[in-house]
């Protein structure tokens, strides 16, 4: 059921399931919707940045020493020539993974900023942290103060178009803490971001993450919750999507 204190309010624009029992209110003060579900709890700031500072952080995440980015298909780069490029601001990387016995590239690229001695393990991937930049830093400080809490690290996801993917998990790793606060912005292509119950795998939560979203997961949702960015072959443009964390 849908909880409002006020008609007047925005519509939540993405649907949640009758099945669920959840509470939605639109929280004036942070312009965006608290939802609780069970188990966990989301925040959700659609266009929390607005169109400039989002246009000028894809911009900002391609720039490079070799290529225009606006000319040239990403999708087209393969692993060993994606090494040869000078990135600016990011320095991009295909990791790789072992799935079912067999090493295969991550279907995305990825890198891992952060104060110094915070490490990232996951997947088999253990990423040393690059140094904040003023593009990061920027960002992070605009989303510190909706999610009222500082975050020491940011794991970057540059899915190139629709076939890039994120698979069914959770983000709950030893390092993250028992109830991570994980704050989630998201840049360039929507992409669907889909939660899904452990305890009962048919309900499904899809929201549309738009061009400069913010969305922030919390309480004990990492436990309860696994969430993935399922392939969309539509898709032709870049989603960056930027997780902030706390590394402990």
């Amino acid at each position: 059921m849908y909880l409002f204190t006020d008609i007047e309010n925005p519509a939540l624009p993405f649907t949640l399931p009758d099945e669920i029992d959840f509470l939605c209110r639109w929280d004036e003060t942070l312009r965006a919707f608290c939802i609780s579900v069970p188990g966990g709890e989301l925040i959700y700031a659609e266009q929390f940045f607005d169109r400039k500072i989002s246009d000028r952080s894809v911009e900002y995440f391609q720039e490079n020493e070799n290529f225009d980015w606006k000319e040239i298909c990403w999708s087209d780069i393969n692993e060993s020539d994606l090494k040869k490029i000078n990135f600016k601001n990011i320095k991009w990387k295909q990791d790789k993974i072992k799935l079912y016995g067999k090493t295969i590239p991550l279907p995305r690229l990825t890198c891992w900023h952060g104060d110094q001695g915070t490490p990232y393990t996951y997947s088999g991937i253990t990423s040393q942290p690059n140094e904040w930049n003023k593009g990061l830093l920027y960002i992070k400080n605009k989303v510190e103060k909706i999610a009222h809490r500082k975050f020491n690290s940011v794991l970057l996801n540059w899915y190139r178009d629709g076939e890039d993917h994120l698979s069914w998990h959770a983000d709950d790793e030893k390092e993250l803490g028992s109830s991570p606060v994980i704050a989630s912005v998201n840049f360039g292509e929507t992409r669907d971001f889909i939660l899904r119950r452990n305890s009962n795998k048919t309900q499904k939560i899809t929201i549309p993450l738009k061009h400069g979203t913010l969305l922030i997961m919390a309480g004990a949702l990492q436990h309860n919750w696994q969430h993935s960015v399922p392939k969309r072959k539509r898709i032709k443009n870049s989603r960056f999507n930027l997780t902030f964390r706390n590394i402990s």
